[in-house]
């Protein structure tokens, strides 16, 4: 295909010292071919203006008939993040102010006044940038079919950021909508890092027709230059993963640099980088913080600095993975172990947003398994291989929230929307019994619901449409619409009513009334959770269950892979430092190593407990799942479990008995059994139910000039949570739970994958003391109980005992010298 580009804009390119690169003009070719298109380029490729390229060309004045633009909404650009689509508007007016294109753009997100937003409507731009949740709430309006007829293009960028999530979902829909409205009109999707493009062409292609979506390849741009920092005089740190080793090193590299982006994996994490950069910054550099928990002013307030130059360094989170272009950031560093290739790709093109200019990256690893992650990432940069993307099933409460949507634009014919909904990817697989749950729920709430006239919002006439019971309800669903549910914090308090501290919600919902944990430096008992605190008193035992502040990044399947690779490759070791190579040296010396397709459990004495470390790689979510099913059945089993702790490569339990087999522990039937006692003894499916609830609609935050707390909210779910699991245990929304719970909360996916392979895979290999590959997660156990301050002392001084134990290799020399 070869595109024919407007003499205006080849001009304007040629004036700015540019070329029109092939995937540009790649773009705009299937355009002109009727074809949809996903591009896929590297950061700083020109992937916006790639994709805007045909709609630009369609109002170069050279194209227009008379003259005169056309009237109406001509392309809708859809990004994840409200701050990269006002990033995109500033970056957009550039070409069309300097060719002279008579194209009016504007922004639509939350934050924008509701005298726009409702002038839009009615007179919108040419150009309109928004958010899946915006572009949702605008089919909701009965003039949304008039204001979407004469659509011609819609543009995702970042696509890889969402499609595969509940947001991804409810774009989806939004697509089919909007094709049922404009048939003519063209789906554009953007990225950098797309493992599978064959799964996205499928995702972005109505009707799953993939021929229809041309891939279009970006030019490949210079390599990336990666480099993993390792400490000056000290060696590669047993335990930990803040990288605190690393700061002073790090301040000389924001020294020497006129711009150091630095990510890091928490937020937590992300104050205590800060701070302690601060601390040390002696020549007063400015230093700024970027994070989602900060208000939206500061967070407004440091993006402007950076986009001005005014900052020498950032200390940011995921909140900028997918960034606004900076392009004169000369390094980007990443704090503790990277998770993913993709991720990395992603954050590593933050630095100079320039094709042809290579990204310098400093991969910070805060232990020795985090060097080893950070070395299988820069080899998969290096390798030019990214991770999967694992494309699943819509949820039923995205769905309730579009059907409710659709009610509120018009009457609908159901199998007119049913035929639309299965137009896209993520609900292909919904049969008739599946649809007729979901509309009995948007009806009435389900069975058990019915007799309420609060859950009554849609309703059948005698000519078989569906239409609103009451014009309130439109108003209701468009104040409380939205796929995004905030975390709650709960508040650990005694029943005297002395309060301790806050725990994320996460974290809370894996409790039972009688676990035990670690919090403010005590050991703990869960007395009951009500509302939203948790009851608790202290504990006459030591804690079971570790608890940790933060959300975390799993590793990648792919990287994990890499990991466990690169363990038996003892022909490779030779690159890693000293104190590496030496370390690995004396496992496989001493134990085994956990290569790929193994599941190695190694059992040793420790303090007078037994100890068990499972090396299963599948990411600490899993793995915290697998500790808590684990430890249920040791006490089922007279094991007399002390407690587990978890990282995303191992997993330790202890307890008074040695395991002298784990594989009745690894069973599959423990998902049939203790997960699914787990789930519900916990509030596990409480939490899961209380999110459906709210994006389905059963439950809404906002009301006319009120707004529901976070504890209102879970006191109205957990009643209604009740009232069904009694009464109608097969909810369409107790089953969106279980499959939020089983997929998103634990993992079980990877739990699956995990005793399946034990069941053939099994290595267990019972030492007579800790190996060196099980330090970094024993010098874990018991860190919460240690006051704030003095964590790092007392892990390296736990550390350096252990790893004294571990390294000694006299005991298995003599067991081998005696074989």
């Amino acid at each position: 295909m070869t595109a024919t580009i407007p003499s205006e804009i080849s001009d304007w390119f040629a004036g700015r010292g540019w070329r029109v690169r092939r995937h540009q003009s790649d773009m705009l070719a299937a355009s002109e071919a009727g074809q949809h298109a996903l591009l896929v380029a590297d950061t700083g490729a020109g992937k916006t203006l790639a994709g805007f390229l045909p709609t630009l060309a369609d109002f170069a004045p050279s194209r227009l008939e008379d003259g005169k633009p056309p009237e109406g909404l001509h392309t809708l650009y859809v990004s994840p993040l409200k701050a990269l689509a006002h990033d995109v508007q500033r970056n957009l007016l550039t070409p069309i102010e300097e060719i002279g294109l008579p194209i009016r753009v504007e922004t639509r997100s939350g934050d924008t006044p509701s005298d726009r937003k409702k002038r839009q409507r009615t007179k919108p731009p040419h150009v309109l940038l928004t958010t899946p949740e915006s572009l949702s709430l605008l089919l909701s309006y009965p003039d949304s079919l008039e204001l979407f007829k004469g659509l011609k293009r819609v543009v995702i960028d970042e696509v890889h950021a969402f499609a595969t999530g509940k947001r991804g979902d409810l774009l989806a829909l939004a697509l089919s909508r909007l094709q049922a409205i404009a048939p003519d009109m063209q789906r554009a999707a953007l990225s950098a890092t797309v493992a599978d493009p064959e799964g996205f062409r499928a995702w972005l292609a109505p009707w799953g027709d993939i021929d229809a979506v041309e891939l279009v390849e970006g030019e490949k741009g210079a390599e990336p230059q990666v480099e993993i920092l390792l400490p000056e005089e000290e060696r590669v740190p047993w335990g930990g993963h803040a990288g605190r080793w690393a700061i002073p090193q790090l301040y000389e590299e924001i020294r020497k640099n006129k711009t150091t982006l630095v990510f890091t994996n928490t937020r937590f994490l992300a104050e205590f980088i800060f701070q302690l950069l601060w601390d040390i910054n002696e020549d007063n550099l400015p230093i700024g913080i970027h994070h989602g928990s900060l208000a939206k002013e500061a967070r407004r307030k440091v993006e402007g600095a950076m986009a001005r130059g005014e900052l020498r360094a950032l200390v940011c989170t995921a909140s900028l993975d997918l960034g606004v272009d900076w392009g004169d950031i000369d390094c980007v560093v990443q704090m503790g172990a990277p998770k993913g290739s993709s991720r990395l790709l992603q954050r590593i093109g933050r630095a100079n947003h320039r094709l042809d200019q290579p990204s310098r990256a400093l991969l910070v690893p805060g232990n020795r398994f985090e060097f080893l992650e950070a070395t299988a990432a820069k080899d998969a940069v290096d390798d030019g291989q990214r991770d999967g993307e694992d494309f699943r099933a819509g949820g039923l409460d995205v769905l309730a929230q579009h059907v409710m949507a659709c009610a509120c634009a018009a009457p609908f014919h159901e199998e007119e929307l049913l035929a639309e909904v299965r137009a896209s990817l993520p609900y292909a697989w919904v049969e008739e019994q599946d649809w007729k749950r979901v509309l009995g729920f948007v009806e009435n709430g389900g069975y058990a619901l019915r007799a309420y006239d609060k859950f009554k919002r849609i309703v059948r006439d005698k000519n078989g449409v569906w239409r609103l019971t009451h014009p309130e309800h439109a108003q209701r669903h468009r104040m409380n619409a939205g796929i995004i549910v905030d975390s709650e914090m709960l508040t650990v308090r005694f029943r005297n009513g002395r309060n301790l501290g806050k725990v994320e919600e996460r974290f809370a919902a894996t409790l039972s009334p009688g676990d035990t944990f670690f919090f403010a430096g005590m050991s703990l008992e869960v007395e009951q959770l009500k509302d939203m605190d948790v009851v608790v008193r202290a504990a006459k035992t030591s804690a079971t269950i570790p608890s940790y502040g933060g959300q975390r990044l799993p590793i990648s399947t792919h990287l994990a892979s890499r990991v466990r690779t690169m363990l038996v490759e003892r022909e490779k070791w030779g690159r890693f430092p000293d104190d590496v190579r030496e370390w690995l040296e004396v496992q496989d010396w001493r134990s085994q190593m956990p290569g790929p397709g193994m599941l190695l459990v190694e059992s040793f004495p420790h303090h007078k407990k037994h100890y068990s470390v499972y090396y299963t790689f599948e990411g600490w979510n899993a793995n915290q799942s697998l500790g808590m099913l684990i430890t249920r059945r040791m006490e089922d089993r007279g094991l007399a479990p002390g407690g587990f702790v978890a990282n995303d490569y191992c997993l330790a339990v202890w307890g008074l008995r040695p395991v002298e087999d784990p594989a009745p522990l690894l069973s599959p039937d423990i998902l049939a059994h203790e997960f699914v006692d787990w789930v519900q003894e916990s509030h596990l499916l409480r939490r899961a139910f209380r999110e459906v609830a709210v994006i389905s609609g059963l439950v809404e935050r906002q009301h006319p000039g009120k707004r529901k707390t976070g504890k209102q909210v879970t006191f109205s779910t957990d009643l209604i949570y009740d009232v069904l699991r009694k009464y109608e245990p097969d909810h369409v929304l107790l089953e969106a739970a279980w499959a939020d719970a089983r997929a998103r909360m634990t993992d079980v996916g990877r739990l699956g994958d995990l005793l399946e392979r034990s069941q053939h895979e099994l290595v267990h290999v019972e030492l007579e003391r800790v190996s060196p590959l099980a330090v970094p997660v024993m010098t874990m156990i018991g860190r919460e109980a240690v006051p704030q301050g003095a964590v790092d002392e007392e892990l390296l001084l736990e550390a350096e005992t252990l790893a004294g134990e571990a390294m000694r290799v006299d005991g298995r020399a003599e067991e081998q010298a005696e074989d």
